[in-house]
């Protein structure tokens, strides 16, 4: 789900030669974790005088408002491009992706007004799973490596059934359909990435994805928040949690991806339901019971296994020169991740 974008043209040396990272790219993504999940904590406490809806909206203004300034140049003339080659289906395909993106942004603040954030977290990674496991079922592959993918369902289904089992008569389980949802709208967030990206080259249908996104999530922030989502403390809060998504994490995970493969940056992305209920914790007192955090780490470690194992759909055209390479992983890396994540 991006992670394919890096490549190990020009990264690091040691990496190159398959050497254990340093500690810098670590603390990178972690970092970028971090500031992921307190933005989400920091949307969670503005739920108290904003609805769900309305913080979504500003939430995704801010973060359409970076992707033009970052990749909007480029955007706008491979979109003239198109309308003058006529490949309308083209912007159909990367309307579709942008109005999944808006509901799965829609759907996970939907759950964290609902249950606690590292619960949510935790629901929504569910998503991504099961595309990787029904990939690698579906791929023809080895006996052992269809065994293994049967395993991290496994894992995972062991994980739910802690979180089922601890929540009776404790969850919202609107919250936990909500957090269904958004995981569903991750797993086509998957399918539709692959297809923007062949049809529309660069950052270009990310782009035009999250200007729709923002607009689908427009009319129910506005309405459910009516004129007082427009005070400038809460315009403020919007901007400080879409660059605490979407600025800072990107920034962190481009200087990572720089460093590492794409399959550790996946490993080490697996933990944001683990950082979600830290930070869930810290900012909003969200106390879990022992075996909601045994449920997390299962979903934690399935995950993280999953991203581990090679795919072929990961596999892409070594690009020609260390710039392509640097482009590519900038474009399909980072900023995807950073996209697709919904908090």
């Amino acid at each position: 789900m991006g992670r394919s974008g890096a490549t190990g043209v020009g990264q690091s040396g040691p990496n190159r030669a398959g050497t254990a990272p340093s500690a810098l790219p670590a603390g990178l993504v972690l970092a970028g974790a971090v500031s992921v999940q307190t933005g989400a904590g920091i949307a969670s406490r503005l739920f108290a005088q904003l609805p769900p809806a309305s913080v979504t909206a500003l939430r995704l203004w801010s973060a359409a408002l970076v992707m033009v300034i970052i990749a909007g140049r480029p955007a706008a003339r491979a979109l003239a491009d198109r309308k003058r080659r006529g490949a309308w289906q083209d912007a159909v395909i990367a309307t579709a992706f942008g109005v999944d993106l808006g509901f799965m942004n829609f759907a996970i603040y939907q759950s964290f007004a609902r249950i606690p954030l590292g619960i949510a977290v935790t629901i929504e990674f569910l998503g991504p799973l099961t595309v990787t496991v029904t990939a690698a079922l579906a791929g023809g592959g080895s006996a052992g490596r269809r065994a293994l993918a049967l395993g991290y369902a496994a894992l995972a289904a062991l994980g739910v059934i802690l979180l089922a089992n601890s929540a009776v008569g404790h969850l919202n389980w609107a919250g936990v359909a909500w957090g269904v949802g958004a995981g569903a709208a991750w797993a086509c967030y998957i399918i539709g990435s692959k297809s923007t990206g062949q049809r529309i080259p660069g950052s270009a249908g990310l782009v035009v994805a999250m200007c729709v996104a923002a607009a689908v999530v427009t009319v129910p922030g506005v309405v459910a928040g009516g004129g007082r989502m427009f005070r400038p403390e809460f315009l403020a809060l919007g901007a400080a949690i879409g660059i605490l998504s979407s600025v800072i994490p990107y920034w962190l995970e481009l200087e990572a991806l720089r460093r590492i493969t794409a399959q550790l940056f996946g490993v080490w992305m697996s933990l944001q339901p683990a950082v979600a209920a830290l930070i869930g914790l810290a900012i909003l007192s969200q106390r879990l019971r022992p075996a909601e955090w045994i449920g997390i780490c299962c979903v934690v470690a399935a995950s993280a296994a999953a991203s581990r194992a090679p795919r072929r759909d990961d596999r892409i055209q070594t690009p020609v020169t260390e710039a392509d390479a640097e482009r590519t992983a900038r474009v399909n890396g980072a900023l995807r991740w950073r996209l697709c994540f919904p908090v």
